[in-house]
C-alpha cells in the first residue's frame, strides 16, 4: 500500500481506508493515529515542553491512582474506539492520547486499551493541535469519554469537557498554574509548575 502525506495536513494519501490489520504492517518506528480510517502521522517528535507536561501530570496521576482501580496510562499506548463490536483487526479508530486513565479493567487488553478511557489529557503540538481541538474532541465526545482535557504546555492553560447527557457543550478554561479539579475523580487536582517543563 503506497503511503503518502496529503500537503498541509498530517494525513496519508486522501481516500485510503485503513484498520488495525494495516496499521500493524507499518514500520514500528514510526507512530500513527486512525480516525474512521484515516491515518494521521504522529511526528515530528513532540516538543521539550509537551513531554515536560506529559511527564509532570504522569507523576501526579501515577500518586494519586496509586493502589487503586483507576490506571493512568501515557502515549505511547493504542486506543481502540469500536463502531460496533467488530474483530479488533478491522478497528478503523486507534488512537493514542497524551495521558488517559482507565477504570473498567475489561477494557484493558495486551493490545492496550479497547473502548472509551474515563479520562484523557491531550496536550497540544503544532502538527496535531486542530486534530486535537475538532476531530479528537468530536470522537471521544461520541465514544463517551467522561472528562477531556486539551492543555496548552506554552501558556498551561487547559480547556476541561465533561460529559453530561452525552454530550460536552462548551468547555471550562482553566489554568494548571493552580491546582485545577478532575470532576470525575474526587480529591484529585493536577498543577503544573512551568519552571519545571
Amino acid at each position: 500500500m503506497a503511503r503518502q502525506r496529503t500537503e498541509g495536513t498530517a494525513a496519508l494519501k486522501n481516500g485510503e481506508h485503513y484498520n488495525y490489520h494495516d496499521y500493524c504492517t507499518w514500520p514500528e518506528d514510526e507512530r500513527w493515529e486512525l480516525i474512521a480510517g484515516t491515518a494521521y502521522a504522529m511526528s515530528p517528535a513532540p516538543r521539550r515542553k509537551h513531554q515536560g507536561m506529559v511527564v509532570a501530570l504522569n507523576v501526579q496521576l501515577g500518586r494519586h491512582f496509586a493502589g487503586k482501580t483507576c490506571r493512568p496510562y501515557i502515549s505511547p499506548i493504542d486506543v481502540f474506539l469500536p463502531a460496533d463490536d467488530e474483530a479488533l483487526a478491522d478497528i478503523d479508530t486507534v488512537v493514542q492520547p497524551d495521558l488517559l486513565v482507565v477504570c473498567d479493567p475489561a477494557k484493558l487488553i495486551d493490545e492496550g486499551i479497547k473502548g472509551a478511557p474515563d479520562f484523557i489529557i491531550e496536550i497540544l503540538s503544532p502538527s496535531s493541535a486542530l486534530r486535537d481541538q475538532s476531530e479528537k474532541r468530536r470522537l471521544y465526545e461520541a465514544k463517551g469519554v467522561r472528562e477531556y482535557w486539551i492543555v496548552n504546555p506554552n501558556t498551561l492553560e487547559v480547556f476541561i469537557y465533561r460529559l453530561r447527557d452525552g454530550a460536552y457543550g462548551l468547555p471550562a478554561v482553566a489554568s494548571l498554574a493552580s491546582p485545577t479539579a478532575v470532576a470525575i475523580f474526587p480529591g484529585l487536582e493536577l498543577a503544573v509548575n512551568e519552571a519545571e517543563l
